[in-house]
């Protein structure tokens, strides 16, 4: 990469970021003079008689972001955990995308404060999402094929339906209820070529399911807790929780005297810490904050389809029938969840 494509991805990337954190900020703060704190029916996710959220632009290019990111991450755990374990590798990744994204917010101005009466909502959805994401996916991954790990955890979209159908009595529209279930038969085609090493690992069958419901919980709990703080700042501490438990475990568990791993091992490393999980999660939590967390949902099943066609790339992995059929899905299921359907025609 050229000095001038270089300074064009970081000019690029600290325009998401502000344009994430604005989004973050206004969501939660402008309507803070009303008496009840809660924004007018018309910005509310779920009001009577509205059948589709409205989709802001920015929302869809943070998507893209998304999609890119965090679907070309996958293949190169291989590379990463080449040297080191897991637990080494997730417990420094997550260290230092923490620390790199709280100076970018503090460089750019913004407060790391965070009131106190929000700390438990943070940590509790920490929890669920990132630390219980990273220690399941990462056994999962263990024990059955990298990719297939993935697909499993992109189930998460299915459990935030149901957790919020069978927790908070939300209601899906019919046109929620079918980009659901399209993302779900995506993800069904691409769980299928791997059934006979899910068979020979059942626990790793059920730890990758176990992070797509981490994740899908840990995302409706800070929904629900409305934390006004910019994304770069909630994302950075969120990391740094996370850090703590994989730290641990890290030691715990680490084997073998201490060692400097290769500069390519630290090259990716690197990487994968600044870009999918600083990057990633920044647009994440952004768009959570400018969607209901269904259309998010839905909206991150490309996800595994670009994992499945970076692992082709560069790994060699099988792109057959299956995984297009997975794609018209996901296609699909992102049009409906997405896109606002016309206006009915008046008789």
């Amino acid at each position: 990469m050229s000095a001038a494509s270089a300074a064009r991805v970081i000019t690029d990337e600290t325009e998401m970021w502000r344009d994430a954190d604005a989004t973050s900020d206004n969501t939660a703060l402008r309507f803070a003079d009303r008496p009840s704190g809660r924004p007018p029916a018309r910005f509310c996710t779920r009001r009577a008689g509205v059948s589709h959220p409205s989709i802001p632009p920015r929302a869809l290019v943070l998507l893209a972001v998304l999609t890119l990111v965090w679907g070309t991450n996958w293949p190169l755990f291989a590379f990463a955990v080449r040297e080191v374990s897991v637990w080494t590798f997730r417990a420094v990744a997550v260290t230092l995308a923490g620390v790199v994204l709280l100076a970018v917010a503090r460089l750019r101005g913004q407060s790391l404060h965070i009131e106190r009466r929000h700390w438990a909502t943070i940590v509790v959805a920490t929890c669920f999402y990132l630390v219980l994401w990273n220690i399941a996916s990462t056994y999962s991954a263990i024990l059955i094929p990298s990719g297939q790990s993935a697909v499993l955890g992109f189930t998460m979209p299915l459990w935030s339906a149901l957790v919020a159908w069978a927790v908070f009595g939300e209601r899906l529209t019919p046109r929620m209820a079918l980009a659901i279930a399209l993302g779900g038969a995506s993800v069904a085609l691409l769980m299928i070529p791997g059934w006979q090493a899910y068979a020979r690992a059942p626990l790793g069958f059920a730890l990758g399911l176990l992070a797509g419901f981490g994740w899908a919980v840990g995302t409706l709990i800070l929904k629900r807790g409305q934390v006004p703080v910019p994304a770069t700042v909630l994302t950075g501490w969120q990391l740094l929780i996370t850090a703590v438990p994989t730290t641990i475990g890290a030691l715990w568990l680490g084997e073998g005297p201490w060692f400097v791993p290769s500069w390519q091992s630290i090259a990716v490393i690197g990487y994968i810490a600044l870009v999918p999980m600083s990057i990633g999660n920044v647009a994440w939590f952004s768009i959570v904050g400018m969607l209901p967390v269904n259309v998010a949902g839905v909206s991150s099943v490309m996800v595994p389809i670009v994992a499945m066609m970076s692992g082709a790339l560069v790994h060699g992995e099988p792109l057959g029938p299956m995984q297009w059929a997975a794609m018209a899905c996901s296609v699909a299921a992102l049009s409906l969840a997405l896109l606002k359907p016309g206006p009915t025609a008046k008789r």
